[in-house]
């Protein structure tokens, strides 16, 4: 029997990879004949350097940046030479042609400037930096000649349209006495009188994977819809609208950049981070979910599977929306290969529309005690769907 594993992450919990690892143990155990492939998803956040780079025999390394609130923290990022990247991936990154051997990094922004970096008491989109993703972006490419960047913006805990970022590739942002605003933190945009320089050139080609289609601004704008799992307060929305709407304006105003960039499909990315780079660092978005089951070669390993393993912390109406999980049980469904669904919780719909789905937390489980045990709760879970 072939299986794959295609987990994704298990939030607060598993990395995707560990989820993997989890039942893959758990099937070596009882299924030792068994042949079984293991494939970590990510959809652009948590876990996208680590999964893509090594994928096409990149190499992983660690820098020291500016995490989201300050401080140092230790990223990582990957380099990937441009004949590695699968066929496919490389036709969705419709990069300009590169020698075989140039260097693609593949950077992700949540590992500097993520949500997951900070404890619940310090989430305030006020206070939080992109500069720590602006800094493995220039590192990458001023230190190891990277010629082109592959972003993923998932999971960020910011909300200021890239600004730390463009500051870390060059970009100023001054009060209106020249002062420097460094790094231009949301907090200080009411001082914001002056941008000025610019991102050095030629600066490589720069490819942002998303899949959230939200503009900047408005009812289903960055702030509006991811502020409040970065602890915006409902009483600071109109404020932080605001201020997003006049610090656009300049930023466009600087970058000789239409208005109307600001209502394009997935400018709120990472609140904002998107609408900043497709501004000022001439970015192009690129559909996260597709890049990555092109880069997996994700078609071929469930052509070659006989069983399908897939799951994640929680599995909602929203897990069967294209992304991650989504993506493999559609695919799966469409070749015919049986799907087992493993989820930390489900709501009732979910479960009653999908008979293979296995919940792996025992009733009753605090939550605390269910995100420490979820590697055991996997592994007692696959066991027992497989025995």
């Amino acid at each position: 029997m072939r299986a794959l594993l295609a987990f994704d992450k298990f939030k607060d919990s598993l990395s995707a990879l560990a989820a993997c690892e989890a039942a893959a143990c758990a099937l070596r155990a009882q299924h030792p004949d068994w042949e079984l492939d293991l494939c970590p998803l990510t959809d652009g956040g948590e876990g996208f350097a680590e999964i893509l780079a090594p994928a096409a025999r990149g190499t992983l390394h660690r820098l020291g940046v500016t995490g989201p609130r300050g401080g140092e923290v230790e990223a990582l990022f990957g380099l990937v030479p441009a004949r590695q990247i699968p066929a496919a991936a490389r036709t969705l990154l419709a990069l300009p042609a590169l020698p075989a051997n140039a260097p693609v990094a593949v950077v992700e922004l949540a590992q500097a400037s993520g949500l997951a970096l900070l404890p619940a008491e310090a989430r305030d989109p006020w206070q939080t930096t992109t500069f720590g993703t602006g800094q493995l972006m220039l590192h990458a490419v001023r230190q190891l000649g990277a010629q082109a960047v592959v972003l993923g913006v998932g999971g960020s805990a910011t909300n200021d349209l890239g600004l730390g970022a463009l500051a870390a590739l060059g970009l100023e942002f001054c009060d209106q006495a020249g002062v420097r605003i460094s790094p231009p933190l949301p907090a200080a945009w009411s001082r914001l009188g002056r941008i000025s320089g610019n991102i050095p050139r030629p600066f490589p080609s720069l490819r942002i994977a998303c899949d959230v289609d939200n503009p900047l601004l408005g009812r289903r704008g960055a702030a509006a819809v991811y502020g409040p799992q970065k602890g915006l307060r409902a009483t600071d929305l109109r404020r932080l609208e605001h201020e997003s709407a006049r610090v656009a304006l300049m930023l466009g105003a600087h970058s000789g950049q239409p208005d109307t960039l600001m209502d394009t499909a997935g400018a709120g990315a990472a609140g904002g981070t998107a609408y900043g780079l497709l501004c000022a660092a001439g970015a192009q978005l690129v559909p996260g979910s597709a890049l990555v089951a092109a880069w997996l070669d994700l078609d071929a390993r469930l052509a070659a599977a006989e069983v399908v393993l897939t799951g994640e912390g929680r599995f909602d109406a929203s897990s069967l929306t294209g992304k991650g999980p989504g993506a493999v049980i559609h695919r799966a469904r469409r070749l015919g290969k049986p799907v087992h669904v493993f989820a930390g919780a489900a709501d009732a719909a979910a479960a009653k529309n999908f008979p293979a789905l296995h919940v792996i937390t025992p009733a009753g489980t605090p939550e605390a005690a269910a995100l420490r045990e979820a590697a055991v709760n996997l592994g007692r879970a696959v066991r027992a769907a497989f025995a």
